[in-house]
């Protein structure tokens, strides 16, 4: 496997990894001696999912909806399809650090759109389609939210609400929003704008809520992945 920058942190990561994998039948030794990496610049996506998806045919992503019909990816074609989703969300104006806030069913656009966040610094709010219009607009309020990707379904929500964020339409067109589709123009070949450090924010969960409002939990790139 090609280790994508060499830094000692992927490497600690793939040894912890292989470590795991290797004495995964052997439980009492991988209990015994399996150390946690130690991980100073580490992003997950550029580290270790590109690499491992460099030419790699296999198939990374199988969808079966309602209706019968399939959507399949190989690890290859999610790499390249994720560097040109965060081309085009570059391109937007997002930024290392910005909120997403992302509104999607389990689709192919879901996890180009969480690879591509990572691969950019981009913090994500996933939040289910079920939220109403006002749970959308908390979120937007408390995440300081800078852009949403949402589907065609799920549009109207918007409308009226308060804030300042780049809005995009998965699957459909609507004025103001821009087209998801368009991703697919942008550059296959991906430049990070630096190294990602692991205690960097990754993801940013709203809780239930079930017996007052949500809060917010904080995922970095070193506390979801690994």
């Amino acid at each position: 496997m090609e280790r994508s920058r060499g830094n000692q942190s992927s490497a600690s990561f793939l040894q912890a990894r292989e470590f795991v994998l290797r004495h995964r039948a052997d439980y009492e030794t991988a209990v015994r001696d399996f150390r946690w990496p130690a991980l100073t610049q580490f992003n997950w996506a550029l580290d270790f999912f590109d690499p491992f998806a460099s030419g790699n045919s296999q198939s990374a992503l199988h969808i079966l909806e309602d209706d019968g019909s399939e959507h399949t990816r190989s690890f290859s074609e999610l790499s390249i399809s994720s560097n040109r989703v965060a081309n085009f969300l570059r391109a937007t104006g997002l930024r290392r650090g910005d909120r997403l806030l992302l509104l999607l069913g389990n689709e192919v656009a879901l996890w180009e759109t969480l690879l591509a966040a990572m691969k950019l610094g981009v913090v994500v709010i996933p939040a289910s389609t079920l939220l109403t219009r006002d749970d959308l607009q908390d979120r937007i309020d408390r995440g300081r939210v800078s852009c949403v990707v949402a589907g065609a379904a799920q549009v109207d929500k918007f409308n009226g609400l308060r804030g300042r964020f780049n809005r995009v339409i998965v699957g459909g067109g609507e004025p103001g929003w821009l087209n998801f589709e368009e991703s697919g123009q942008a550059s296959p070949e991906f430049r990070p704008d630096g190294d990602t450090p692991s205690t960097d924010p990754l993801l940013l969960y709203f809780t239930s809520g079930t017996t007052s409002r949500p809060k917010l939990v904080v995922h970095t790139h070193q506390s979801y992945p690994v």
